[in-house]
């Protein structure tokens, strides 16, 4: 049974699962939106909103934090000049996720993620 047990598993692992949330986190705050399966969206969406939200206060704690949490310098550098300046006074849901239908070869449901009021 399942009672009391927090997140989706996605057929991995934990590390799997670790290094899969911190490559899509870095991939999603380089390129501002990515296309994955929608529940690795709904997934990754629990994992980097906690992220941008402790960038919007500058301090070296939430800079350490970022860093732990994500292992790329250049990444957390446009996390907290540019994305920080961009999100603003939001008060949370950094993100959105847009259905765009499903895989050719295995009909899962796709979905873009991005981060809200980005340069189109």
């Amino acid at each position: 049974m399942r009672h009391r047990k927090a997140g989706k598993r996605l057929n991995r692992d934990s590390s799997h699962r670790k290094s899969m949330m911190r490559n899509m986190s870095v991939s999603l705050i380089r390129h501002e939106i990515i296309k994955t399966t929608l529940e690795k969206a709904k997934t990754l969406r629990r994992f980097v909103e906690p992220i941008i939200n402790s960038s919007k206060e500058k301090s070296s704690s939430n800079y350490r934090y970022a860093i732990k949490m994500l292992k790329n310098k250049k990444v957390v550098l446009k996390l907290f000049e540019r994305i920080s300046e961009m999100i603003g006074k939001r008060n949370g849901g950094y993100t959105r996720i847009i259905k765009c239908g499903y895989r050719k070869g295995d009909n899962a449901n796709m979905a873009y993620i991005e981060i809200i009021d980005r340069k189109k």
